[in-house]
C-alpha cells in the first residue's frame, strides 16, 4: 500500500504524523511493516539492547467508587457489604513486603470513594513517607485527584496537587484515560468526567514539576478517529510541557492495552493480540515526544509482551507484586522478577531494573538472577 509506505517513510524522516495519517495507519492491517518502523524509532532513542522494568506493587486502598464505569469489574458502590478501605497497617505491611524484594515503586490506586476526606490522602502519604522515605509513590489516577478536589472544601486543583506532592506523592499514573474523547467517555463512564478533566490534572502536575504517565484503553467501540485524537491530545500536552520548560519531563511513558470485558457490564469481543501490537507500533510512531513505551503483559500475557519489545516498547513495566483491577475482569497474567528476566532475555534483550524516573538501578548480565524474589499469589 503506497499510502502506508509514504506515511511510514515520513515518520522515519523524523516528520510528524497528522491526525488523518494516524487514522490511515489504524485502518491498515500492515502490522509487521508498522512494527518494523516503530522498532527502528525505538532503537534511535534506546540504541542499547536493554529492556527495563520496575519492581513495584499495586495497592488498591479502596474499592468503593461512585462513578460506576460500565467496563470495571473491581468497584463496589458506596454502602456495599463488599466495599473496603485498607487500614494503614495493611498498606505499610504491603510496602514492607515490596521493599524486602528490592521494590522501589508503589502504585496506590482505588475507587473514587466519596466517604474519604481529603485529609485521609495527606495523612496516609505522610505515614508512608515517615516509614519508607525512599519509596516512590507513583499513585492516584486523575479521577481520584478530581474526587479529592471535590471533597477538599473548595481547594483549587493546583492546591490539591501541591499539598499531595508536599505530603509525599511523587508522580501520577495515567489510569482512567480510557479514550480521551467525550463521545466514548459518556458511553462507558458518564460520571468520570470529560477528557479535559483528565488532562487538566496531568497538566497541573506537570506545571508543579511532577512527572506522569499516559495510558490508553481501546476496544470500547470507539472510532479510529477517536483513537487518533487520543494520541494527538497526549502529544499536544507533551509539547506544551516541553515548550513551557516546566521542571518536569511530562509524560515519562505511554502504556496502552485492550478493554477486558469479562465480569463487566459491557459485553464485547476481546481484542486480538495483533490489534495490540498494531496499537503499540502506531503509538510509538505518533507519540514522537515520549521516550518510553511499556509493554502491557498484564493484559496480553508474557508471550505477547515479549513480542511488543520488537514493536516499539523499550520497557516491560512493573512486576506488579499485586494486581486486583485487571484480575477482577478475568485476566490474571502474572510474573515475578526472575520470570521477567527470562522473558526479556528470550526477546534478545538485556534486562535492567529501573526506578520510576527510568533511571537504571541494575543491569542483569547473562544468567544472573535476582537475589530476592516474591512468590506469586493467584
Amino acid at each position: 500500500m503506497p499510502e502506508i509506505d509514504g506515511i511510514l517513510d515520513k515518520a522515519l524522516r523524523g516528520e510528524r504524523i497528522t491526525l488523518e495519517e494516524c487514522v490511515t495507519l489504524l485502518e491498515s492491517d500492515e502490522i509487521e511493516k508498522m512494527g518494523k518502523v516503530a522498532n527502528e524509532l525505538m532503537l534511535r532513542r534506546h540504541p542499547e539492547p536493554i529492556t527495563t522494568f520496575v519492581v513495584g506493587r499495586n495497592i488498591n486502598y479502596t474499592n468503593i467508587c461512585d462513578v460506576y464505569c460500565r467496563f470495571c469489574a473491581f468497584y463496589r458502590r458506596p454502602g456495599s457489604d463488599e466495599g473496603y478501605v485498607l487500614p494503614n497497617e495493611t498498606i505499610l505491611r504491603k510496602i514492607q513486603e515490596t521493599v524486602d524484594v528490592g521494590g522501589t515503586e508503589i502504585l496506590m490506586q482505588g475507587g473514587t470513594n466519596p466517604d474519604l476526606p481529603f485529609s485521609y490522602y495527606l495523612d496516609v502519604l505522610r505515614e508512608i513517607k515517615k516509614h519508607y522515605p525512599d519509596i516512590t509513590m507513583h499513585s492516584f489516577s486523575p479521577a481520584e485527584i478530581q474526587k479529592m478536589k471535590d471533597v477538599s472544601d473548595g481547594l483549587s486543583l493546583e492546591e490539591v496537587i501541591r499539598q499531595l506532592h508536599e505530603a509525599g506523592l511523587d508522580s501520577l499514573p495515567g489510569g482512567g484515560a480510557e479514550i480521551l474523547d467525550d463521545r466514548t467517555r459518556r458511553k462507558i463512564s458518564r460520571l468520570k468526567g470529560s477528557w479535559t478533566d483528565w488532562m487538566d490534572v496531568m497538566k497541573t502536575a506537570h506545571r508543579q514539576g511532577m512527572n506522569t504517565t499516559a495510558t490508553m484503553v481501546y476496544g470500547f467501540g470507539e472510532t479510529m478517529e477517536e483513537r487518533a485524537l487520543h494520541l494527538l491530545r497526549i502529544r499536544d500536552a507533551q509539547d506544551e510541557c516541553i515548550a513551557n520548560g516546566y521542571d518536569s519531563t511530562g509524560f515519562l511513558a505511554f502504556i496502552c492495552w485492550p478493554f477486558q470485558p469479562d465480569n463487566t457490564n459491557m459485553k464485547r469481543e476481546k481484542s486480538k493480540p495483533e490489534e495490540y501490537l498494531k496499537m503499540v507500533a502506531i503509538s510509538r510512531i505518533m507519540l514522537d515526544n515520549i521516550d518510553n513505551f511499556q509493554s502491557s503483559w498484564v493484559t496480553m500475557g508474557p508471550e505477547i509482551g515479549k513480542l511488543s519489545l520488537h514493536y516499539g516498547c523499550n520497557d516491560f513495566g512493573s512486576t506488579m507484586i499485586e494486581e486486583n483491577v485487571v484480575s477482577a475482569a478475568g485476566t490474571t497474567h502474572k510474573v515475578n522478577i526472575n520470570v521477567t528476566l527470562d522473558i526479556i532475555r528470550a526477546a534478545g534483550k538485556t534486562p535492567a531494573q529501573r526506578n520510576t524516573k527510568y533511571e537504571t538501578l541494575k543491569v542483569y548480565h547473562e544468567n544472573e538472577t535476582a537475589d530476592k524474589d516474591f512468590i506469586m499469589q493467584n
